[in-house]
């Protein structure tokens, strides 16, 4: 029988329509399966499809599911933020609440939210990224992919829900000039059970100080137009470095090359190791769902 279900879709990383990163939120998803949500989620054909449920817990306000158009994600940066927001919008949790509390696959995600309506900002704090040395083999797969030069240093596996390469460019130019042969990281992140590869470096100018790209191909999204876990893990992987040079709160570019500018807030709290990914979001389209 089909059922009447709350939609929303939203721009997260972005103040601006049609900039940032486009999500799809049910609502109200009591009683869908997982077939329908992997199905739906094929069906927007957006990097992710969020699915609000009750929580499982009185410590949550509210639980999110998180799919792919490939697979389900225990975490991902801008459907949380999102999914705070539309939780927000659909009167799941108190609109004045300042703190939230996320249920997720990856675990109970604190929430934070300054000021209200349009100049509404949400922050997610991240779960806390893993982060691996590569081989030199993988490296050098990585470099002839993206089509750049990379020392071992500049490389790390960070999982940080999804499994992200990330890779150091060290100049923002150098990140914007990239042409990546897509066939080549599909066939990598396939063959390692990765998302993708995301390549950050600084920016000269502007209201950003960083400049990042992420590549997913073999997830059915050749370059994510802004995505928060990667920009978690670059966080993170900052920090194991002992590299302050960005600080401790940085404003990150994403999306510019496929026309979806966004940006990203990052912080991380020197005294926990905590790291936060925040912005703001633009609603674009409220209706009803039938499936």
């Amino acid at each position: 029988m089909t059922s009447k279900r709350r939609f929303m879709q939203l721009d997260v990383f972005s103040r601006q329509p049609m900039q940032g990163n486009p999500l799809a939120v049910v609502i109200d998803t009591e009683g869908l399966d997982d077939a329908t949500m992997r199905a739906f989620a094929r069906w927007t054909n957006l990097s992710e499809t969020a699915f609000l449920l009750p929580p499982t817990t009185p410590d949550a306000d509210y639980r999110v599911r998180i799919f792919t158009p490939a697979q389900e994600l225990p975490f991902a940066g801008h459907p949380s933020v999102g999914s705070a927001y539309a939780a927000i919008e659909a009167g799941l949790v108190a609109g004045v609440k300042t703190t939230l509390i996320q249920e997720c696959a990856a675990g109970l995600l604190p929430v934070r939210v300054e000021h209200a309506g349009a100049e509404r900002v949400i922050h997610v704090q991240a779960p806390r990224p893993s982060l691996q040395s590569v081989s030199t083999e993988i490296g050098s797969a990585i470099a002839m992919a993206i089509g750049a030069e990379l020392s071992d240093a500049q490389v790390r596996l960070a999982d940080a829900g999804p499994l992200w390469w990330l890779c150091d460019l060290r100049e923002a130019a150098c990140v914007r000039a990239l042409k990546p042969d897509m066939h080549a990281i599909a066939q990598l992140t396939e063959r390692h059970g990765a998302m993708g590869i995301s390549v950050f470096g600084r920016e000269a100018s502007g209201p950003a100080r960083m400049a990042v790209r992420a590549f997913c191909p073999g997830d059915g999204i050749p370059e994510d137009p802004v995505t928060g876990s990667a920009n978690a893990a670059i966080m993170a992987f900052l920090a194991e470095r002992g590299d302050t040079s960005y600080g401790f709160d940085y404003l990150a570019s994403q999306g510019r090359e496929v026309s979806r500018d966004g940006y990203v807030r990052v912080r991380r709290n020197a005294a926990d190791g905590n790291i936060t990914i925040g912005g703001q979001c633009v609603l674009l389209i409220e209706g009803e769902l039938r499936l």
